[in-house]
């Protein structure tokens, strides 16, 4: 029996120890970006040794893939499903970009971080690839009440991916344009088409 107990208790030590690594690990790559965020840090952060973060995230996309999980669960972004229902092309669009504004807005410093880094770190590349096809999903629901012919329909694709952008966002934000001024901008772009 107090083997067992034992084994119970440690057990959960070593579930609290991965999450105080895992939240270390995403308060800092949030404030800095992964590329600058180096084990040793996360481990001081933590309060653990450099090896503890190793032994429970031995690769770099283990311990991605633990910070996206920490991080998508506490910063859902919008759900697209909740679009569908508005019939009205140019009403979907507003209402999606206002959605997906405040959510830049509120994470507006983490996303910068993190997103400026996939540009130069292979590995979050390849795991953030996966993440892809929410952004598809989102652009595919957004386009299809404008019933669009061929090669409009690509121009259209384009536009309203460039108004999903972050970099995009953030760019107008830079030139301290409003979030409502923002959407006024990207719908009138979309139609123009």
């Amino acid at each position: 029996m107090a083997r067992k107990y034992e084994l119970r208790s440690r057990a959960i030590r070593q579930d609290a120890t991965r999450q105080k690594i895992v939240s270390a690990a995403v308060d800092l790559h949030c404030a800095i970006g992964p590329i600058r965020t180096s084990i040793l840090a996360i481990a001081e952060r933590a309060g653990v040794e450099r090896p503890t973060v190793y032994r429970h995230f031995p690769t770099l996309g283990s311990l991605y893939e633990a910070c996206s999980a920490r991080f998508w669960t506490e910063n859902p972004p919008p759900d697209p499903a909740a679009w569908i229902d508005i019939a009205e092309p140019e009403e979907r669009l507003r209402r999606a970009l206002g959605e997906l504004y405040g959510f830049f807005e509120r994470l507006s410093p983490a996303l910068w971080n993190i997103m400026r880094d996939l540009e130069d770190e292979p590995e979050l590349q390849r795991f953030c690839a996966g993440h892809v096809g929410q952004w598809t999903r989102m652009r595919e629901i957004l386009a299809e009440p404008f019933s669009l012919p061929q090669p409009r329909r690509v121009r259209l694709d384009a536009a309203i991916a460039y108004a999903l952008d972050f970099f995009a966002w953030h760019a107008s934000r830079r030139h301290s344009i409003s979030n409502p001024e923002i959407i006024d901008l990207m719908v009138g772009m979309v139609r123009c088409l």
